[in-house]
């Protein structure tokens, strides 16, 4: 009752025409229900995959796009970057199952970042905003506002289970590697595989966290290391939260790095 309430929110003092872009069609079907709630918004159209949303865009003109990020084709910000040359560009909500991007979605101008599940009060609020600012009553994107609004955007990472995400505390993870070209993630309860390109971007995610490269293919948590054992030619073994505990390898060069960080 109260999230319909929410949805609900919306003025109607503008009509807002919105265009769904999600290559899953469930998660179309969700936004389309959740806009149809909401008073002053006209669904304009959708679309499954990058290429296809161009087009629209460019066809329909559409005043705000709810624009997923991972998608064939092209992703969400080569969607925008292919829109920047429009007279008149809409609002873009960027609504993803992943948080990592939030940083750079709203150096593209974003209006919004919305993480999926998408609760009805959380989607009024973004769509609430463009009302706002194409009428002038508030500026345009503020970075720290919307870091905000993302919420536990710094501290929580999107782990893959299967068809699941879990959301997990980065301080509960015990490290990454690269495992067939992907991300894997092992935290204290939870192992999956995350949305990052290579180690060296979720690197430069965790740079301001206690988090170590210690191996070409390894990434630690310093704060979870139980135990450093001498292996071969100078090069160490890791076990990772306690006795039990999971071991990774430390490499000769980061072991001099890792020697720096813990004084040891």
């Amino acid at each position: 009752m109260a999230a319909a309430k929410g949805a609900r929110a919306v003025t109607e003092k503008i009509l807002l025409r919105v265009l769904v872009v999600d290559d899953e069609a469930p998660a179309r079907k969700d936004l389309k229900r959740i806009l149809g709630k909401m008073l002053g918004v006209e669904i304009a159209g959708e679309a499954r995959d990058g290429p296809e949303a161009v087009k629209l865009i460019k066809k329909i003109e559409p005043d705000v796009v709810l624009l997923d990020i991972q998608m064939p084709g092209l992703d969400g910000f080569q969607v925008v970057s292919r829109i920047a040359d429009m007279e008149r560009i809409p609002s873009i909500v960027f609504v993803t199952a992943y948080d990592e991007y939030a940083i750079k979605a709203f150096e593209v101008h974003a209006v919004d970042y919305i993480l999926k599940p998408v609760e009805e009060k959380r989607l009024a609020q973004a769509i609430e905003r463009a009302q706002r600012i194409r009428r002038g009553a508030e500026a345009g994107p503020d970075l720290k506002a919307l870091l905000g609004a993302v919420g536990a955007y710094s501290k929580r990472l999107a782990v893959r289970q299967g068809e699941s995400l879990v959301m997990v505390d980065v301080n509960d993870i015990l490290y990454a590697t690269v495992t067939d070209g992907s991300i894997k993630i092992v935290a204290r309860e939870v192992e999956g595989s995350a949305g990052f390109r290579s180690l060296d971007e979720l690197e430069k995610e965790l740079a301001d966290r206690h988090f170590a490269r210690v191996h070409k293919s390894y990434l630690a948590n310093i704060d979870r290391i139980y135990e450093i054992t001498p292996w071969f030619s100078g090069s160490y073994q890791l076990r990772m939260e306690g006795k039990g505990g999971p071991v990774i390898p430390l490499s000769r060069s980061q072991a001099k790095e890792l020697r720096k960080i813990l004084k040891w």
